[in-house]
């Protein structure tokens, strides 16, 4: 099995109120996440929030991994003490934000 290593994804801006896909697996290459990186850039604090979706399953309070209140111009590294992994086609992480832009992104590794 050969990976892929390093950053999975670009910056992502998820606007107020929004969650957006940030990665999602596609023919049954596994994914391997192993910290996401969040930041407020404005000058008021928000909440980033990350959900594990399983195919099928969009975004809500029963997929929710992740809650972190972030102050502004501050980055917060989330980091499982073991990495998340997507496994089956369709499997996706979505980011999302509360009351302001937050910028996500995610690193680990993923099969080629």
């Amino acid at each position: 099995m050969a990976l892929e290593r390093g950053k999975l994804s670009d910056v992502v801006q998820v606007a107020a109120g929004a969650t957006v896909g940030i990665i999602t697996v596609a023919s049954s290459k596994k994914v391997y996440v192993k910290s996401i990186i969040c930041h407020v850039p404005g000058t008021v604090a928000g909440k980033g929030q990350v959900y594990f979706c399983p195919v099928g399953v969009t975004s809500g309070p029963t997929n929710k991994i992740f809650d972190v209140d972030i102050n502004a111009g501050e980055t917060v590294l989330l980091e499982p003490s073991y990495p998340l992994v997507l496994d089956t086609t369709g499997d996706s992480l979505q980011v999302g934000a509360t009351s302001v832009a937050v910028n996500f992104m995610i690193t680990g590794d993923k099969e080629s």
